[in-house]
């Protein structure tokens, strides 16, 4: 077995989520939930699928997304895991509702920071050991650090 890790791509920092699904009804039923969780949301979805043709499944409502989880489907190129790139949205407003798909059987991360994907390749395939999402911590949190997070909250309108 060999150990390595691939980058993904995301040059504009989208928000983007990877798990693991097992079945190929997965990009039309993860399609359903995201098309239903807002009407201005933007996404593109990939899946690569582990039996039979073994294709690189893919859907969405913007050609650029879906591109761009294509790619990131490529350089993955593991069985079952799917890609979702969103805008105009963030994965907490649908990460609880992609969950209750019945096909979906893990979240890797949900994120837009860097992400670096470590995988394990046999002569069988490959498979996605973990992620690293975005970098280690540089210090703990101080008080003006505390009102900045709770500033930003409130702007984006997370919190009253």
């Amino acid at each position: 077995m060999e150990i390595k890790k691939v980058a993904l791509h995301n040059p504009d920092q989208l928000n983007m989520i990877l798990g693991q699904a097992h079945f190929i009804k997965t990009v039309e039923d993860l399609h359903e939930v995201l098309s239903q969780a807002s009407n201005v949301l933007q996404f593109g979805i990939s899946f690569c699928e582990a039996s039979g043709p073994c294709l690189i499944r893919s859907s969405g409502n913007n050609d650029q997304l879906k591109a761009l989880a294509e790619k990131n489907a490529e350089i993955i190129s593991s069985g079952h895991v799917f890609c979702i790139f969103i805008e105009n949205g963030f994965p907490i407003q649908v990460l609880n509702a992609i969950k209750q798909v019945p096909e979906v059987c893990h979240i890797f991360c949900a994120t837009a920071n860097p992400v670096e994907v470590i995988i394990a390749q046999t002569d069988q395939g490959r498979g996605v050991l973990g992620v690293i999402d975005g970098f280690a911590p540089k210090g703990k949190e101080e008080l003006e650090d505390v009102q900045q997070r709770k500033n930003f909250l409130r702007t984006v309108g997370y919190k009253l």
